[in-house]
């Protein structure tokens, strides 16, 4: 079945029982046992639901893995994630990622006495160096958020495999539809669900999808025991969203190669940061590692006050944080996703007041493009 059947039908199809086309939600957060030692397979909700169950075989089925976990959030995702390695470890991370996971990792574990370690992981000889012998794991998003930087997983995979470490790839930018990390190599590929698996800017949600029986098992451990679970209601949400997610992807993506270039045409625009750039340093790795470019797009202007100006005069366009839905968002990364992330690491990787970035959506791109004009205009 290809996998633009797989999300419209979802593991299941429909409820067996009654016929429903639209899988049931489950609001309960007991089950009834017929007897001792007999289970219908659900005892309680922070353990399995049957909504929450659907969600997570359909998206373990996208993403080619084992098992899936559906959480209140991608930060909860993450977390859980660093939860797999003992105190002592060594990980590696990408340089150019989402602003909360640095956090995440200098605010709170490491008081648990795990280094982590940011490089640039489209270096393959510079991530083979910064390998040591505590080295646990290597953590990447490609493309990167916000500079869309390209790392070859494939490649990544063999180096931290090499070493006995787990390979997690962030795959929010590009969903199961274009990109499917554990089909590389990789052990772990992770969402922000509130992102382009929702795709209306009304869930919170977050997934780990996993291969693997030990780290299946240390993930399940840690998902019953936290009880950082999505809930059935958000479960069927995410459900009935996923279904329109090939089509989503597939406008969102047409409508950032217009706006690409148009932005190129743009006298206060300095640089474009896409991977469908035939000029993008990615460029080869992108089209040998996914099925497009997707819809996510970065770019500097000539001072920061042109950047600010452009993003109070915006008007079908929002000037908001998220990203992946169907209407268009621009962000201020230094200012807003990236505003807690240290300067030298911001610094490094090129995220600066001249900096903003894109999620398009599915508008009419003429309207989106007369909106940039407007917005560019002094």
């Amino acid at each position: 079945m290809k996998r633009e059947t797989k999300i419209v039908h979802g593991q299941k199809g429909y409820d067996k029982e009654t016929g429903a086309i639209s899988y049931p939600i489950y609001m309960s957060s007991t089950f009834r046992h017929p007897g001792f030692s007999r289970s219908t397979g659900y005892d309680y909700s922070r353990m399995q639901n049957p909504t929450r169950e659907e969600l997570e075989c359909t998206l373990a089925a996208l993403e080619c893995g084992e098992r899936c976990f559906a959480y209140s959030s991608g930060m909860a995702a993450i977390t859980s994630v660093f939860y797999l390695f003992p105190g002592g470890s060594h990980i590696l991370l990408s340089e150019d990622l989402y602003g909360g996971t640095p956090r995440l990792a200098a605010e709170f574990f490491a008081a648990h006495n795990i280094e982590f370690e940011f490089i640039d992981t489209s270096n393959l000889e510079l991530v083979k160096s910064s390998i040591k012998e505590n080295t646990k794991a290597l953590f990447i998003e490609t493309p990167s958020n916000p500079m869309m930087i390209v790392s070859d997983i494939q490649a990544l995979a063999d180096i931290i495999h090499a070493a006995d470490g787990l390979f997690i790839v962030d795959n929010t930018f590009l969903t199961p539809m274009l990109q499917r990390p554990l089909t590389l190599g990789a052990d772990i590929s992770l969402h922000s669900g509130t992102k382009y698996l929702c795709g209306h800017n009304d869930i919170i949600a977050g997934f780990v999808i996993a291969k693997g029986e030990k780290i299946i098992e240390k993930l399940g451990l840690h998902y019953k025991s936290t009880g950082a679970i999505l809930s059935p209601f958000d479960s069927w949400l995410m459900i009935r969203s996923i279904k329109t997610l090939s089509v989503r992807i597939q406008r969102q993506q047409e409508n950032a190669g217009k706006i690409v270039d148009h932005l190129l045409t743009l006298a206060n625009v300095t640089d474009v940061y896409y991977v469908g750039l035939a000029d993008h340093a990615g460029y080869e790795i992108t089209k040998k590692q996914t099925e497009g470019f997707g819809a996510m797009i970065s770019f500097k202007v000539k001072t920061p006050e042109i950047a600010k100006e452009v993003l109070g005069k915006v008007k079908l366009i929002y000037f908001a944080e998220s990203l992946g839905g169907v209407e268009t968002l621009m962000t201020y990364p230094i200012a807003q996703t990236h505003a807690e992330v240290p300067k030298w690491l911001t610094s490094r990787v090129g995220i600066d007041e001249r900096l903003l970035r894109l999620s398009v959506g599915i508008e009419d791109v003429a309207d989106l493009i007369a909106d940039l004009n407007q917005a560019f205009i002094s």
